[in-house]
């Protein structure tokens, strides 16, 4: 079984209250959490990693639950995205190991959450930020929640480390004006429309 040792968690909240034009009712609020772990895989190659996604299962579900009571609890959580960082002495495909345990304790938590978690991979060192995208949790075609929240650490993730991030919206941008599927309009059947 492979050591997925946790080394520290991080939580980045924003509540939006203007982005010029009228003010909006109430603000927008994204939150993410960054987990930086040991990655058991560094320095090497292993031919079978997805057996190891099992592993990272209670960590994804420990970050959901933290990521949603940062964001004040469940009510309104309509947007979420994940992404994955590997140190250097890893590889792209280790950050892969987040889309079940990731993706799956989001769903699992929201309920009804139907569209694919939209999601972003890459390597680098210390201080290195990704872009965690963000997309409508029901219908994958709402253009008013294609978003995304930038993270990072200064110490991480180091070369035998990954980090992992999780990331969750309520509402649209504010002043959302391109059109598309609109939110009263989804079906939330497919993950699509």
């Amino acid at each position: 079984m492979p050591d997925f040792t946790l080394r520290k968690t991080m939580i980045f909240i924003e509540d939006i209250h203007h982005e010029g034009g009228p003010a909006p009712k109430l603000p927008r609020r994204r939150a993410a959490i960054i987990a930086l772990v040991r990655n058991p895989f560094a320095g090497g190659y292993a031919a079978d990693l997805q057996s190891a996604m099992d592993d990272l299962k209670p960590l994804g579900l420990m970050m959901t639950d933290r990521l949603i009571e940062a964001m004040g609890g469940i009510d309104g959580i309509d947007g979420y995205g994940k992404a994955g960082l590997c140190g250097e002495g890893g590889e792209l495909e280790h950050t892969a190991l987040w889309h079940v345990p990731g993706g799956y304790a989001m769903r699992e938590r929201l309920g009804e959450a139907k569209a694919i978690v939209p999601s972003a991979m890459k390597v680098g060192g210390p201080g290195t930020r990704i872009d965690v995208p963000l997309g409508h949790i029901n219908a994958a075609y709402v253009r008013s929640h294609f978003d995304a929240m930038e993270v990072g650490v200064p110490d991480g993730p180091r070369a035998n480390e990954l980090l992992f991030a999780l990331a969750m919206a309520r509402g649209p941008r504010i002043h959302n004006r391109m059109g598309g599927l609109a939110v009263a309009e989804v079906k939330g059947l497919d993950g699509l429309r």
